[in-house]
């Protein structure tokens, strides 16, 4: 399979942020999987039962949270 990658920046109000994580939280517990599209792809991503949770948090000149799942 040809590597899929999305890796997209966009900027909004932090609580249209909060609605997309929890778009992603809601399928990840509903369905078990994630979808995802770019240039008219369209891919599922199933998720396993379980998952690495990794939290990382940088405060400095620019400030990041980058919230990762890996299987």
């Amino acid at each position: 399979m040809d590597l899929f990658e999305i890796d997209t920046t966009q900027r909004m109000t932090r609580e249209e942020a909060a609605a997309k994580l929890r778009a992603l939280a809601d399928a990840l517990s509903r369905h078990n999987s994630v979808e995802f599209e770019r240039d008219s792809r369209r891919i599922t991503v199933s998720i396993p039962d379980e998952v690495n949770l990794k939290v990382e948090v940088e405060l400095g000149e620019e400030n990041e949270l980058e919230i990762e799942l890996t299987w």
